[in-house]
């Protein structure tokens, strides 16, 4: 099976690249193509709508760094299950219009559900052995402390990104089953960067993703998908 690992930048999984670099290679291994999509929403959805239209992956891995908005710890590696687009709409006074709420889209159409860009892979998310947890995708990195807050009790989310919802939609989108792993680095908040964890969250993370290829490797069934 052909695998597509997409990451924002090449750091974030740099120490898997190397892994797989350096692994004795045979029959029984899958495919996995590393591709570097860029930061952001937009240059992601296009690398990832590329990578899959060239590769026909059978499985795309997103994985990546994270800001917290619910006290985990530096370093913890969750799965994210569903995507919520945190600041498509507008802001008026203390509260976020989306565009669901403005009555532009349907909270339903497909690849939504309630609003929600959901993974319906259960198997998958399962595999990984992590926590599975809501993810918000922003344009822009929130610190503002009333923005946090009105996330932190309407959005529900746990960690954010600039990356996950367009991981979501594409692969929804063209039928391809996806996950996202994400290692906290830092709290949701002012950019105070001594509080941040960025070396420990990416080995956290790269050694979750490569136990995770490596259960792959030994064709564990899921959802009907075939490793080997």
């Amino acid at each position: 099976m052909e695998i597509l690992l997409a990451a924002a930048t090449g750091f974030e999984i740099q120490p898997t690249i190397d892994y797989l670099r350096n692994r004795t290679r045979d029959n029984r291994f899958v495919s996995v193509t590393p591709l570097i999509t860029g930061v952001g929403p937009l240059a992601t959805c296009y690398a990832l709508t590329r990578g899959i239209d060239s590769a026909g992956p059978g499985l795309v891995i997103q994985a990546g760094i994270a800001g917290c908005l619910t006290g985990k710890k530096p370093g913890e590696v969750l799965a994210v299950s569903e995507e919520v687009l945190a600041d498509v709409g507008v802001w008026e006074g203390q509260r976020f219009q989306s565009l669901f709420d403005m009555k532009l889209a349907d909270p339903n159409a497909p690849p939504f559900s309630g609003g929600r860009l959901v993974n319906p892979h259960s198997g998958l998310l399962a595999l990984t052995g992590l926590e599975p947890v809501r993810g918000m995708t922003v344009n822009e990195i929130t610190t503002d402390p009333t923005r946090i807050e009105w996330h932190q009790q309407n959005t529900f989310a746990v960690v954010e990104s600039m990356e996950g919802g367009s991981l979501h939609y594409v692969c929804l989108q063209a039928g391809v089953p996806f996950l996202q792993l994400r290692a906290v680095s830092n709290a949701v908040g002012v950019r105070d960067k001594t509080k941040w964890n960025i070396p420990l969250a990416i080995a956290r993370l790269n050694e979750e993703l490569i136990v995770l290829l490596e259960k792959l490797e030994n064709g564990l069934p899921i959802n009907g998908i075939k490793t080997i």
